[in-house]
């Protein structure tokens, strides 16, 4: 019997990575992103592995879009497994030029979509023999860099909604993981950090890596966060 993956943000970038990883490892999966071509995209390469996929294309910004998903993939496959909650917005530049609709649709996409995700797969995720739930945050949910501000704010929120979330489902048996990578050789992270050698940024491929890790892994001890840096980072900073 197959698991079943929900991922968000799987277009394109990490989302697509951690996608095709879970597909090798045979789980179904539910892709849920902006860009229905590029989701296609995705979905055909997961298929090649000889997985099913269902293709949910939306915005997560609006916020009823999370229950219609979690239905969509229980409803599809009997169940629900694994969450990965990856999908993101940023936005370079100094705090003053913030507007509150930026604010607002950052927030939407990288803080409201996961904590309504979580709310909606929780009942499905009581009855999966492995739950699991992998929150995406970023090395700016812990530190802070200009002209990130909204983003590291969001980052910031979710890293701190992981946490209770965490705790709360802890009775019910449900793993609750978050992965904050620094600099990853993403569309996102060239425009937010074009001073960054691109050879040194960590690959997408590194980040799915972890998530097989983690629903692979046997044992009674468990990782509440992992933090990746750059090599090329300072060690411990």
């Amino acid at each position: 019997m197959n698991y079943t993956a929900l991922v968000t943000g799987a277009s394109r970038g990490i989302g697509k990575a951690i996608a095709l990883e879970l597909a090798g490892l045979g789980y179904n999966l539910a892709l849920v992103g902006r860009d229905s071509a590029a989701l296609g995209q995705t979905a055909a390469e997961a298929i090649s592995r000889g997985v099913e996929c269902l293709q949910l294309p939306c915005d997560l910004a609006e916020v009823e879009n999370a229950r219609k998903v979690i239905d969509a993939a229980v409803e599809r496959f009997g169940g629900l497994d694994l969450l990965v909650n990856c999908a993101g917005l940023s936005q370079k530049g100094p705090f003053t030029d913030v507007s509150p609709q930026d604010w607002d649709r950052i927030f939407a996409v990288n803080a409201k979509a996961p904590f309504f995700l979580c709310k909606a797969a929780l009942e499905p995720l009581k009855k999966s023999s492995r739950p699991t739930v992998i929150n995406i945050a970023s090395v700016v949910s812990f530190k802070g860099y200009p002209g990130q501000s909204v983003y590291a704010s969001s980052k910031h929120a979710l890293r701190g909604f992981t946490k209770v979330f965490a705790k709360e489902v802890q009775p019910y048996g449900i793993r609750v993981h978050l992965i904050s990578p620094g600099g990853v050789a993403t569309e996102m992270v060239k425009e937010m950090r074009p001073d960054i050698d691109p050879s040194e940024l960590i690959s997408t491929d590194e980040i799915a890596g972890i998530v097989r890790f983690i629903v692979t892994r046997e044992g009674n001890g468990t990782i509440d966060e992992f933090y990746i840096r750059r090599y090329s980072g300072l060690a411990f900073d």
